[in-house]
C-alpha cells in the first residue's frame, strides 16, 4: 500500500474537522467544545493525526496553539475538503427533495451581463429545477474561490502566470474597456487634454492592483512612459464604482458591457480614450485533474456555443 492509500485509509472525517476547527480557533479546549468531545479526547485525536503524518502539526504557545508550516498546509486541505463535502451533501439533499442539483459559477464583471447571463438563462430553460448561484468578482478573487472549491467554474483570467499549473483555461472572449465620467462633467465640454494631464490632474476609479485589468492598464502606461494616476480610488464593486463616478469628478475605467445601460440612459458619458489594449482574453477556468459531470459540463457547452455567437 503506497503512502497516499495509507493516508486515505487512516484519515477520517473527524480528523479533517479537527484540523479545520483548531486552525480557526487556535485553542484545543474550544475545539473540543465545538466538536462535542472532552479535551483529553481531543488531545488524543490530535496526537493520532500527528502520528499519521509523522510530524508536529501545531505548536503549543503561551496562549493557544499555532499551526506549523505542514499544519498550515493540512488546515487548508481540510477546509477545502469540508467545503466540497458540504456542497455535495447539500446537492444530494436537494435531489432527494425533488430538485436537480446545484451549479455555482463565478464570473468577472465584463462577461456577466452578456455571455454568462445568456448561458444561465438557457441552462434554466433546459433544467428549471437546477439551483444556480452566480458570484461576480474580480479575476484574482475568482481564482481563489475556484481553488477553494467554492465555485465549480470561473469565467475569468489567470491572476498570476503560474496558475496554469493549477487550472485549465479555455478562451471565450474579451472585454472592451472604456473610460467614463458623470453626466455634465467638465471634460465633456472641451477638447480632451492629453492622457498625461488626465493622469496628473483628475481623480480615477480603478480596479484593485491585483486584477488583470488593472495590471494591463499599468502596463500600457509603463509602455507610454507615463506614471500611474496621482489620485486613485481602488474599487472592486461595480455598484460602488458606478455610484462614485456619478457623484464625483473621477474618471472610471471599466468594461463597456457593464456600463452600457448607464450610458444608454445618460447617467454617464464616455470619453474618447483607448485603454485596456493589452488586456488578455478571459475564458473558462476549471481545476486540473477534476472530474466534472452534469450540470457543469452542460453549462460549459452552452458557454462555448454562446461565446461563438458573442464574438
Amino acid at each position: 500500500m503506497d503512502s497516499f492509500q495509507l493516508l486515505v485509509a487512516r484519515l477520517r472525517y473527524k480528523h479533517l474537522l479537527m484540523l479545520s476547527t483548531l486552525g480557526k480557533v487556535g485553542n484545543l479546549h474550544q475545539t473540543a467544545v465545538v466538536m462535542h468531545m472532552s479535551q483529553p479526547a481531543a488531545t488524543r485525536m490530535l496526537s493520532e493525526i500527528e502520528r499519521v503524518f509523522a510530524c508536529q502539526l501545531f505548536e503549543r504557545m503561551a496562549k493557544g496553539m499555532r499551526p506549523t508550516k505542514v499544519g498550515e498546509m493540512l488546515v487548508e486541505f481540510a477546509d477545502n475538503a469540508l467545503t466540497r463535502l458540504d456542497r455535495c451533501a447539500e446537492e444530494v439533499h436537494r435531489y432527494q427533495l425533488g430538485g436537480r442539483g446545484q451549479l455555482t459559477v463565478g464570473a468577472i464583471m465584463g462577461a456577466a451581463p452578456d455571455l454568462v447571463a445568456q448561458a444561465i438563462i438557457e441552462m434554466k430553460r433546459l433544467r428549471p429545477m437546477l439551483q444556480i448561484r452566480l458570484m461576480g468578482e474580480t479575476s484574482d478573487q475568482l481564482v481563489a474561490l475556484l481553488e477553494q472549491g467554492k465555485v465549480d467554474i470561473a469565467i475569468a483570467r489567470y491572476a498570476t502566470s503560474i496558475q496554469h499549473n493549477q487550472f485549465d483555461f479555455e478562451p471565450l472572449g474579451n472585454e472592451n474597456m472604456i473610460t467614463v465620467v458623470r453626466r455634465g462633467h467638465p471634460l465633456t465640454d472641451e477638447p480632451l487634454p492629453s492622457l498625461e494631464q488626465l493622469l496628473e490632474l483628475w481623480p480615477w476609479i480603478l480596479q484593485p492592483i491585483t486584477t488583470p485589468a488593472r495590471q494591463a492598464l499599468e502596463k500600457e502606461l509603463e509602455m507610454e512612459g507615463l506614471m500611474s494616476p496621482r489620485d486613485i480610488i481602488e474599487c472592486g464593486s461595480i455598484f460602488a464604482a458606478l455610484q462614485l463616478v456619478q457623484k464625483s469628478d473621477a474618471l472610471l475605467v471599466m468594461a463597456e458591457s457593464v456600463l452600457r445601460d448607464h450610458l444608454n440612459i445618460g447617467l454617464i458619458e464616455m470619453l474618447p480614450l483607448t485603454l485596456g489594449r493589452t488586456l488578455s482574453p478571459f475564458g473558462l477556468l476549471t481545476r486540473k485533474d477534476t472530474f466534472y459531470g452534469e450540470p457543469v459540463t452542460g453549462f460549459c457547452d452552452i458557454l462555448r456555443r454562446k461565446a461563438v455567437q458573442w464574438e
